[in-house]
């Protein structure tokens, strides 16, 4: 079958969700892939007055994606920086909490209750599950390293997966990226980036790279990976002598903390299998342009992944997994400000011929 099936798989997972501040959609699609490797989170109560959204795109297997979104949100809950108000700490922490928890004994059983019949990162079937007594205690995440087994000495997985996510707390947005997924705004229909795309041959990443003892060649880290930053990929994080930001390739994310303001239409974190087909303008164009006749958020992000899927594999773009999360502002964005000016209009018009 190789890396591409004969025919591509359309059916889309989407889901729609709201509170009174945000309202989002999502969709997700596996395409011309053989597998799904990408995975996602869309928390509008991650706390009383805290949405949570995650893109992780996975590479070289999906458990590391899965992990992530089931496990990053909890680590930013838990942390002392997030009690404190402090969400840019709190998300940088938990990113490499990611790979310590994928490590030793518990990390490893984690990883095989969440992977494939066949896992990459160390050939275990799924359901053959090694179980010490006590695992599934009320002690909770903190007993991860303690956990003792066959595997406590698993430096990690080999495969790996991009974490991009938006976390928005009253007029506050926090975004957190690392590889090549994309948080992108429209603010009064203009798109800005919100995360940056960490490949190799960006100057700081190659730099790192080399320093690191890793080697980049036809674009790809050690001829291998077309990204620089990723959650796993443990293979590239074994120098000892160097602290994980400096590692070949680091879980290190970029934080972006921005300040809402009313002209924000709506926010989002999408998977580069969309951002590989269309610029973060044009999909911002395209959203606003269907925004308002569809019947949900998922429903423009299941059109997005109709229009970015690619008629054939012959070109390669448009051929990956598609993931895509939609968040608008309520009470907020140039679309309300229009409405409100028009029914301020039609109020004076009203007034007029009382008088």
């Amino acid at each position: 079958m190789g890396v591409y099936l004969s025919t591509p798989k359309t059916d889309k997972l989407s889901e729609d969700g709201e509170n009174d501040k945000l309202k989002f959609g999502l969709s997700s699609m596996q395409g011309w892939r053989a597998s799904m490797e990408d995975a996602h989170s869309a928390l509008l109560d991650l706390d009383n007055e805290t949405a949570f959204f995650g893109v992780f795109d996975g590479h070289g297997g999906r458990v590391v994606a899965k992990f992530c979104a089931k496990y990053l949100h909890s680590q930013v809950l838990r942390s002392e920086a997030y009690s404190s108000g402090d969400l840019g700490t709190a998300v940088h922490r938990a990113f490499f909490r990611m790979d310590e928890m994928m490590q030793g004994q518990r990390g490893w059983r984690e990883l095989s209750a969440l992977g494939d019949k066949m896992n990459k990162f160390g050939g275990m079937i799924e359901g053959l599950i090694w179980s010490p007594r006590g695992s599934d205690s009320k002690n909770g995440d903190d007993d991860w390293a303690l956990e003792e087994g066959p595997h406590s000495d698993f430096d990690g997985p080999t495969c790996g997966s991009t974490a991009c996510v938006a976390l928005v707390r009253n007029n506050q947005l926090v975004v957190a990226n690392a590889g090549d997924s994309r948080c992108v705004i429209s603010r009064g229909g203009q798109a800005y980036n919100l995360s940056r795309d960490h490949k190799p041959e960006l100057v700081a990443e190659r730099e790192r790279i080399l320093k690191a003892g890793g080697f980049i060649r036809m674009g790809r880290i050690n001829g291998s990976l077309n990204l620089s930053r990723a959650i796993g990929d443990m293979e590239f994080k074994q120098n000892k002598f160097l602290s994980p930001e400096k590692q070949i390739v680091t879980s290190n994310p970029d934080i972006n903390v921005v300040e809402l303001c009313d002209d924000d239409d709506f926010l989002v974190v999408a998977c580069d299998g969309i951002w590989d087909c269309m610029s973060s303008q044009q999909l911002v164009d395209f959203i606003h342009e269907h925004i308002h006749t569809e019947r949900s958020l998922s429903a423009v992000c299941e059109r997005v992944l109709d229009r970015c899927l690619a008629p054939s594999t012959i070109g390669g773009d448009g051929c990956d997994n598609m993931t895509m999360i939609l968040v608008q502002f309520k009470n907020r964005g140039s679309e309300k400000k229009k409405a409100d000016l028009a029914e301020q209009s039609g109020k004076g018009e009203e007034e007029s011929e009382v008088r």
